[in-house]
């Protein structure tokens, strides 16, 4: 039992956000946007965090270069949290996988690290099964950019974002863990503080809503899920070799796949869920390759 624990962790954490699409919704129809919850949660996760590790604020400082960090995680969130709350689960889930797609570009322009010709043709299937899910019903590539929504694009630019993150991540191994965690939740708050306000002054995002007894609860306890994530991320990454951790973290889009197609939150057609595959598999096989 003691040897699955690390595995548990990683299942834990996929889990809740295989399942974050639910409480934003929650939140949405309560009137809290989700730029907006997004900033409230990570205020309360920051202010718990400055209370049990006081010191951790000197440690940021004294890394002035986090603040790229805390720019692609905290984008990384927004964008997210807000397309699982407007798009279709599934299509947003996929589309933003496509993440080991673009960390083998960033890689290559921020690391040096030269893709390989087995990289190349996992990208190559990575991007045929994008541009599979975002085929327009009628057919056609003059009607390809019309059919992109809000939220496709911002399940692409979470992805992106995302792999940004963790090319970051390892760039800044030597930085202290809790450093980089404060930085990365630091910076989801601030950025859903500026997008909501930049949305609201455009028109786009609502203001912040009175109090209500709903949303506050939610929140509140979604931020205690997403705290209790990272730690079983980190417990269960340090013990499993990268390629395991990889593996089994896609379990998340079966968590939020299944979740969102019982809930009627998600209706894949045939393109999409064949997409999905060719995105899927493409994860899967840089996941074992490493």
């Amino acid at each position: 039992m003691q040897s699955q624990l690390p595995v548990l962790a990683l299942l834990s954490n996929a889990f809740i956000w295989g399942l974050a699409w639910w409480p934003f919704r929650v939140m949405h129809g309560a009137g809290l946007h989700p730029l907006w919850a997004t900033a409230v949660m990570y205020c309360g996760v920051l202010a718990l965090l400055l209370a049990l590790r006081p010191g951790i604020w000197r440690q940021v400082c004294a890394h002035p270069a986090l603040w790229m960090l805390a720019l692609s995680s905290g984008l990384n969130n927004v964008a997210f949290n807000w397309a699982i709350t407007i798009g279709d689960v599934v299509r947003v889930i996929l589309l933003f996988y496509l993440m080991p797609a673009w960390a083998v570009l960033l890689a290559w322009r921020i690391l040096g690290e030269r893709p390989t010709p087995q990289a190349l043709a996992r990208l190559l299937l990575a991007f045929a099964g994008v541009l599979l899910v975002l085929w327009p019903a009628e057919g056609g590539v003059q009607r390809l950019g019309a059919a992109l929504s809000l939220a496709d694009a911002l399940a692409l630019l979470g992805g992106f974002m995302f792999a940004l993150t963790n090319v970051l991540l390892r760039r800044m191994h030597a930085v202290p863990g809790q450093a980089r965690m404060f930085t990365m939740f630091g910076g989801c708050m601030l950025m859903a503080l500026a997008a909501a306000a930049a949305g609201h002054a455009l028109g786009q995002v609502p203001g912040f809503p009175p109090f209500d007894a709903t949303w506050a609860g939610v929140a509140a306890l979604l931020a205690l899920l997403l705290m209790a994530g990272n730690w079983a991320l980190q417990f269960g990454a340090a013990r499993l070799a990268a390629g395991t951790t990889a593996v089994v973290m896609l379990s998340e889009v079966v968590f939020a796949s299944g979740s969102s197609m019982l809930a009627g939150a998600a209706q894949p057609t045939l393109r999409t869920l064949l997409g999905g595959v060719l995105v899927m598999g493409a994860a899967l096989l840089a996941a074992l390759r490493r």
